[in-house]
């Protein structure tokens, strides 16, 4: 069985409220690098760090990440 892996729908909420990279980053205190890599599936956010972007893109953590 293949192990489940994190994805998320970042980019296109991020999109969606029409934020660039840069200022989705500055919104959490973040860089602009660690959002890249988040959209990517290069690095998993911590509770933290997706709670802050959740509240950031008006939606539920759940609904930004998913287990696929």
């Amino acid at each position: 069985m293949k192990p489940l892996e994190l994805n998320n729908h970042l980019k296109e909420r991020r999109i969606g409220k029409g934020l660039s990279q840069e200022e989705l980053a500055k919104l959490i205190g973040t860089s602009r690098q660690t959002i890249i890599s988040i959209e990517k599936k290069q690095y998993n956010p911590t509770t933290k760090l997706a709670i802050l972007l959740s509240v950031a893109l008006d939606c539920k953590v759940d609904d930004l990440f998913y287990l696929e």
